[in-house]
């Protein structure tokens, strides 16, 4: 597949990036885990090497996953590579490292550049390429004095662009006249389609850098109706805003049939379910930009092969709006 673009940036990347979240490890929000279970650190270095290996140059990652922990792997792992990648990260939660506990958001001007220090000194670099802002909701009256703080940050060669990870399409449009602004990230999969985040993406030239699109791992396969994943893990831990995909650790059953309903195009070519699903994202729009989770060489290697295979054709992601439309 060809490169994708940053959006006004005009940063090439590889077509998918390595969603950072699960290898930070154990940590807590709102008291509950936010986290994905254990990991080993050597299997995620190892991991990112396979993705750099086979040609993934996209990583994306946030100083609250583990606390920072996800940083510092990342700076780690690129140690004598840096030239090789291009390093995403956020900023606007605080937490203590020392309890893995985030403590709530803060977007002041003082702490977002203290905040873009702290994540180059983790990832062991002199510039970060996309700095994003993870907070989703702000108040009108903050956008500008955020938007100022990054473009302050662009000029001093921080930071290179800077973008937004936020589901709601008016705070997008605030950002439209920011010539520094370059992405969205937002939540989209083949079961949760957002068309008018992507239409407004490709209209304003940002890119489309695509939240969970696996939907946590319910698009995978491996989990039915039977399936239960316990408080230890973020899809069980009761976060309301997880429950498009699972429940009090019970997958949604309305995603568990949208999918039945779609496998047999999704797996079509020879792909798996994961490879199908990154496959659809990439034919809705070549802004789209997926980033799917990982914490084994092995979901790397799956993921990255569905680059071989390249997007669905729009015949097939007809068929599958059809379908998904005809169970609504």
């Amino acid at each position: 597949m060809k490169k994708r673009v940053l959006g006004r940036s005009g940063i090439e990347v590889s077509p998918m990036g390595l969603g950072c979240w699960a290898i930070g490890g154990q940590f807590y929000f709102d008291g509950k885990i936010d986290g994905y279970g254990n990991t080993d650190d050597k299997e995620s270095i190892k991991a990112i090497h396979t993705a750099l290996d086979l040609g993934v140059d996209f990583l994306d990652t946030a100083d609250a996953y583990g606390i920072g922990h996800s940083e510092q792997l990342i700076g780690e792992a690129l140690e004598g590579r840096r030239d090789e990648v291009i390093i995403a990260t956020k900023f606007g939660f605080f937490g203590n490292e020392a309890t893995k506990t985030l403590h709530g958001t803060n977007i002041t001007p003082d702490y977002i550049e203290r905040a873009c220090e702290a994540s180059l000194r983790r990832l062991r670099t002199d510039y970060i390429d996309l700095y994003q802002l993870h907070v989703g909701e702000i108040g009108l009256s903050e956008v500008d004095f955020v938007a100022d703080t990054l473009d302050r940050l662009v000029a001093k060669g921080k930071i290179r662009t800077y973008g937004w990870s936020t589901d709601n399409l008016n705070a997008v449009k605030l950002m439209s006249d920011r010539v520094n602004c370059s992405a969205i990230q937002h939540q989209c999969n083949v079961v949760e389609n957002n068309p008018k985040m992507i239409q407004l993406c490709e209209e304003q030239n940002f890119a489309s850098i695509n939240r969970s699109p696996l939907a946590m791992g319910l698009l995978s396969g491996k989990f039915n109706k039977d399936s239960f994943i316990s408080k230890d893990d973020v899809r069980g831990a009761g976060h309301t805003w997880a429950e498009s995909a699972f429940k009090d650790g019970r997958p949604n059953k309305v995603v568990l049939g949208k999918l039945d309903a779609i496998r047999d195009i999704l797996t079509s070519g020879g792909r798996t379910l994961v490879q199908g699903a990154l496959a659809w994202l990439w034919a809705v729009s070549d802004v789209t930009l997926p980033i799917p989770g990982f914490k084994t060489v092995k979901q790397i290697e799956e993921n990255v092969k569905s680059m071989e295979f390249g997007p669905l054709t729009k015949e097939q992601v007809k068929s599958i709006d059809d379908i998904i439309k005809s169970l609504s």
